[in-house]
């Protein structure tokens, strides 16, 4: 592998080119090998100089041997090195994929800025015209795009070579706010639906692409000049969340990150043999890496109904297993491995410009790496099948429940942790004694950002829930993204039954300090969670019946 950087000549392991300071306790970089190996022997001095014997460099070789062994009589052998201290899992490289998307993000003392540079240089950017900053305190919604186009090396080969590349395998990662949990939503490429109006830019120049109604989803990328941010606005109106950031790779990037990692562990309930992605492998486990590792998760004709939604299944399951390996493994902690992770996962990606360079992706990498493995669950968003017998069309009924739960940080997994007193006393005002419905007085504000949604509740208020001393406040000062209830001590009978009615989670729940008058109102703020009157503000607590989902600590999971 040719790894120089500027200026430099011939090949070298880049492995060589890392050694360990005993002052730091951190592999430093050294540009050449020449560099390296005076470093290397300058360390080795310096280390040596240190270890307690009593010489100095100046003293004869035969002398310090001497005095070294009748120090050791006494003490016995002193170790030249320091002991290397243990690294913090936050400040390890975090790692997530999409189909045949991979990355590894560099920290560390791997931020020289040779390597910076070299890995900068790496990465493509697309301008979507959105800035977000690479890491915020709230919950994060990446889009992970793997596309089906066949040009640039190691893509040769592939099906339609004259492809634009679409859209063929999209995960939206969600992580909650708190960083306890993330929700990994796949979207199968063959499912109807609305592609929206979108804008792009062609030579720093604004186009609009007007939108489709009833098109199959992998559409939104590549058809009429479509790039990532059209299949961003067709996720975020299908789902209701806020997108933050995209990545994109190709085909080429599952071959060459199942390599780097030395292959992925993969688990087949039968023996499968399909010409069409040319897997050809026995019942039981195995290791694949490179076309073998990409035949895996191309492979759909020969396992369950033959589909999509069955190649889904194995996407997840080798997302998963390749997760676990970067965890357990210990390429995290090897300089060369580190090194070719980098070099692969910064080569294969195409992501927004919020997100454009190493330092942000070492910062999104760092902040995202609290999410515990246990914690974290793929799912396919649930579909029905379609008239035509060759595409699938959205269950809404069951896919609102979800996306509900993800918009509210609700995990798909039992998350175990600490509750506070904070958490405790919130919950507790949604319990005790309920107005009678005549009784509540109360103010509705829109910060939902749709239009007539104060009217619409206050309507549905008096005609069907009977609360009829109810006020429609106007527009907020500005929109929120959450619904909120402001009351006082003595309207907290008033306050339970209107969260009763909407369905009102108990962080809405805001109880002011003082009593207030006898007919004074309370103030209900619709945010954007609120979508409709009578439809329930509150998210599910546990994930409707019969989706298809993968945990991702799960080494269980095994293709049928």
């Amino acid at each position: 592998m040719d790894a120089q950087g500027p200026g430099g000549a011939g090949d070298f392991d880049p492995a060589d080119q890392w050694v360990f300071d005993p002052n730091t306790g951190n592999y430093e970089l050294r540009l050449n090998p020449a560099e390296t190996s005076e470093d290397t022997t300058e360390l080795r001095r310096v280390a040596g100089s240190s270890s307690g014997d009593g010489a100095t460099d100046s003293e004869p070789r035969g002398r310090r041997r001497a005095a070294k062994r009748e120090s050791e009589k006494e003490t016995g052998p002193v170790s030249r090195r320091k002991p290397k201290p243990k690294k913090s899992k936050t400040k390890k490289a975090l790692y997530w994929g999409s189909g045949t998307l991979a990355f590894l993000l560099v920290g560390g003392s791997a931020a020289a800025y040779f390597v910076y540079q070299h890995l900068n240089n790496n990465i493509s950017k697309i301008d979507v015209g959105e800035n977000n900053a690479a890491v915020s305190d709230g919950p994060m919604n990446i889009l992970l795009i793997g596309t089906d186009r066949r040009d640039g090396k190691g893509n040769e080969g592939y099906g339609d070579a004259g492809s634009v590349g679409h859209a063929d395998t999209t995960l939206l990662f969600h992580v909650s706010e708190d960083r306890s949990n993330a929700t990994v939503l796949s979207f199968p490429r063959d499912m109807i639906t609305d592609v929206p109006d979108c804008t792009v830019k062609e030579d720093g120049q604004e186009k609009t692409i007007p939108g489709e109604a009833e098109v199959r989803f992998n559409t939104s990328l590549g058809q009429e000049g479509r790039n990532p941010y059209c299949t961003w606005q067709t996720v975020e109106k299908i789902t209701g969340l806020n997108i933050s950031h995209f990545m994109m790779a190709d085909f080429n990037a599952v071959k060459e990150m199942s390599t780097a990692v030395g292959g992925v562990d993969i688990c087949l309930g039968k023996d499968i043999n399909d010409p069409k992605s040319h897997l050809n492998l026995k019942k039981g486990r195995h290791t694949v890496k490179g076309e073998q590792a990409l035949a895996f998760v191309r492979t759909r004709h020969a396992v369950g109904f033959g589909g999509d939604l069955d190649r889904i299944k194995l996407q997840q399951q080798f997302l998963s297993s390749l997760m676990r390996k970067m965890k357990d493994s210990g390429t995290l902690t090897s300089p060369g491995k580190m090194w070719d992770l980098a070099q692969t996962a910064t080569k294969a990606l195409t992501v927004d410009t919020g997100i454009g360079t190493v330092s942000k992706l070492a910062s999104l990498g760092k902040n995202l790496s609290k999410v515990d493995l246990k914690n974290v669950t793929f799912a396919t968003i649930p579909v029905v099948d379609n008239t035509d017998g060759a595409t699938v069309l959205l269950d809404k009924t069951k896919a609102e429940p979800l996306f509900s739960m993800v918009r509210q940080d609700v995990s798909l997994t039992e998350v175990k942790k600490k509750e506070k007193a904070a958490k405790d006393e919130q919950a507790a005002r949604l319990k005790g004694p309920k107005a009678d419905p005549a009784d509540v007085r109360v103010n509705v504000l829109n910060g939902s950002g749709q239009f007539g949604a104060a009217q619409e509740t206050v309507d549905w208020m008096q005609n069907t829930e009977g609360m009829l001393r109810t006020s429609n406040g106007g527009n907020a000062p500005s929109e929120l993204k959450k619904t909120t209830l402001e009351y006082a001590p003595n309207q907290a009978d008033q306050a339970r039954r209107l969260a009763d009615s909407m369905g009102l989670p108990a962080s809405a729940m805001k109880e002011g300090t003082k009593d207030a008058e006898p007919k004074a109102e309370m103030s209900l703020t619709l945010g954007a969670d609120f979508k409709s009157a009578g439809t329930p503000i509150s998210a599910p607590t546990k994930a409707p019946k019969d989706i298809q989902r993968v945990e991702a600590d799960d080494k269980n999971v095994c293709a049928k």
